[in-house]
Order: C-alpha cells, then sequence, then structure tokens
C-alpha cells in the first residue's frame, strides 16, 4: 500500500523520472545506484506493481502508469514535507505564530500598541490577539488555563505557577481640573475633596486602601471604568482623582496632574507567563519589547513636567 511509502523512496521515484536513469538520481541524490535500486523495489513491493520500465542500455527507464500515480502522489506529499519545514523554521526563529495576551486598559493605552507596532514591523507574520480585562485574578485565570501565552498583571501576588517578568513600577498621581492644586498635593487634603474614580473592583480597592493608610476616606461622587471618561469628568471640576501614572492622558491641557505627598505606594506592572509552558519563540521577542517600550515612558518627574507641573 502506499501508505506504506517512505519519504526516502518518493525522493528516489521523483528524482529517477526528472533523471531518466537509475545511475543519475543516485548521484543526484548522494547514494549509490544499488540503494536506489532497492528503495525503489521496496515501494513497488508496497504498491504492488511496478513503477518503472526499465528498457536497459543508454534509454531512459520510464514511468508505468501505476508509477504516474505513485508520482503526482510523491510530488504532493515532498511539496507538504517542504511546506512542513518551511514553517517549523519560521516558528523557531520567532517569524511566526500566535501570541494570546491578556491586558489591562492602561497597558493598552499607554504601551501595548508600541509593542505590537515594532513586534509587527519586524514580523508581520505573527498573529497577535489581545484581549482586556481589569482583574488580576481573571488575568492569572487567564495564563493558567492556557487562555493567554501572556499577561500584564498589575499588583500582581506571589504565584507559584506564574514566572513574572517586572516592567514598571507605576506611581500614583492626582489629577484635577487646572488651576484648582498645586503641583503637589498633601494626600490629606483628599479627606475633604470630592473624588472621582473607577468602579468597586479590585483596581479601585487598591486606590482605597492606600487612602485609607493616610486616613482618607474616599468620598466618590462619579465612578467610570473608563479612564478617559474619569479624566473627563474631573475636567469639568466635579471632583478630583487618584489615577495610576500609565492611565493619564498628558495630552489634557485641562487638567492639572500632580504629585501626591506623601507618595502612595505604586503599583507594579509585571508580564506573567505560566511555567512549565513552551511559548511559540516570538513570545520571548514580546517580552523583549514590552521591555523596552516601559523603559521608555516617562517618569513621574518627566510626566509631570510634560504635563506643566514641576513637582516641588
Amino acid at each position: 500500500m502506499f501508505v506504506d511509502a517512505e519519504i526516502r523512496q518518493l525522493r528516489a521515484i521523483q528524482a529517477i523520472a526528472k533523471e531518466g536513469s537509475f545511475g543519475r538520481a543516485a548521484e543526484r541524490l548522494g547514494f549509490t545506484q544499488s540503494a536506489i535500486s532497492q528503495q525503489v523495489a521496496a515501494l513497488e513491493r508496497a504498491v504492488g506493481d511496478r513503477i518503472f520500465d526499465r528498457p536497459g542500455g543508454p534509454r531512459r527507464v520510464v514511468l508505468t502508469p501505476i508509477g504516474e500515480l505513485a508520482l503526482a502522489h510523491a510530488d504532493r506529499v515532498l511539496a507538504a514535507c517542504a511546506e512542513a519545514d518551511d514553517s517549523l523554521r519560521a516558528l523557531r526563529s520567532g517569524e511566526t505564530g500566535r501570541l494570546m495576551i491578556g491586558s489591562i486598559q492602561s497597558v493598552s493605552v499607554r504601551a501595548l500598541p508600541g509593542v505590537i507596532g515594532r513586534l509587527l514591523s519586524e514580523r508581520p507574520n505573527v498573529n497577535v490577539r489581545c484581549f482586556d480585562t481589569e482583574g488580576r485574578d481573571e488575568l492569572e485565570d487567564g495564563l493558567l488555563e492556557d487562555r493567554f501565552d501572556l499577561a500584564f498583571i498589575p499588583s500582581p501576588e506571589p504565584h507559584p505557577d506564574l514566572e513574572m517578568t517586572v516592567l514598571q513600577d507605576d506611581p500614583y498621581v492626582f489629577i484635577s481640573s487646572r488651576g484648582r492644586f498645586d503641583s503637589t498635593v498633601p494626600v490629606s487634603v483628599l479627606r475633604t475633596t470630592q473624588l472621582i474614580g473607577e468602579p468597586d473592583g479590585e483596581c479601585q480597592r487598591r486606590v482605597d486602601d492606600r487612602l485609607r493608610l493616610h486616613g482618607v476616606e474616599p468620598d466618590y461622587v462619579y465612578r467610570s471604568g473608563d479612564y478617559a471618561a474619569v479624566q473627563a469628568m474631573v475636567r469639568t471640576g466635579m471632583g478630583g482623582a487618584v489615577m495610576p501614572l500609565l492611565g493619564v492622558d498628558f495630552n489634557d491641557r485641562e487638567v492639572q496632574v500632580s504629585a501626591l505627598e506623601p507618595a502612595l505606594q505604586p503599583r507594579r506592572i509585571v508580564i506573567a507567563r505560566r511555567k512549565g509552558r513552551t511559548l511559540p519563540n516570538v513570545a520571548e521577542r514580546f517580552i523583549e519589547l514590552a521591555q523596552d517600550v516601559f523603559a521608555a515612558l516617562p517618569t513621574l518627574d518627566e510626566a509631570l513636567a510634560r504635563a506643566g507641573a514641576v513637582p516641588v
């Protein structure tokens, strides 16, 4: 049966058909003529019929009707093998592959486009898919269940099954409508300040816990899971907001960005993967680019200066 054919036998009949003789086919493939003859004989036994007519002398060997059909299938099998070799090489080199990325809103706005843009400019055949969630547990579960290959996680807890690469300690700042506060705001002032924040979830509770350590019981007059909406409401003068630096739009000239005194404990941004899982090689390049992009983000002082507020 043809299913019992070996790749070397298919290469042999392909070479013989092109060269017209067993001897020249042997030279082409780097075998002895005897080895080529043995491979053809084994294939003929497998298919149960002759593949070549051998007229002898200087005349070319000729494919039989069974041989012509066997060669057509051999061509397709060998072409598929060559395609597989190319695909494997591309995957090993990181030129191709699919990445499933879990992210959070602020990273997706400020950093992720830079990472993906650079990756796709280098390796346009990579397939990247990204999914946003603000829940640390959801991101970690996505990694542990292999729904995500990599995930950007804010303020992660140590996890025995996750490998984490630190990207940035993201400080908290205070934003307000321009002209209402100085470039540095004492945290104690927030005890009597109306605030705008996120819905009562993990990220907002992290901010609230830090404020309560300084005796501030937050008074929220508006909540939104969209940082742009939070900043828009701040712009109206309705209240101020404590936000991670990564979430602030510094192009908004109608808001004041201020440092907090004392500084709140920053949130740490990591990129994580599940330990023991083999990822496409392009994942390593993605991590390298994420490190580069985060390293180029403005520091707190640079960001405050860009926003027109220099810390005092």
